[in-house]
């Protein structure tokens, strides 16, 4: 995986894999490897949206009154 993949390039490159593997010319012998490239780019948003979330998360907590 690249180290400068950002998220809207990973949906994008997404998108354009599903497209290929939707269309009539879709080629058989590159399905496993569109397969798996997509693997790559679902684990990589999951792992990036997670960690956006604990940010977000821990940002609000930050907010909150101390007791």
């Amino acid at each position: 995986m690249e180290g400068k993949l950002t998220y809207t390039a990973a949906i994008a490159e997404l998108e354009s894999i599903v497209a290929k593997m939707q269309s009539e010319e879709c080629d058989i012998d590159r399905l496993s490897e569109y397969t798996r490239r997509a693997l790559e780019l679902l684990t990589f948003c999951r792992e990036r949206l997670t960690k956006t979330d604990e940010e977000v998360k821990a940002c609000l907590d930050s907010l909150r009154p101390q007791s």
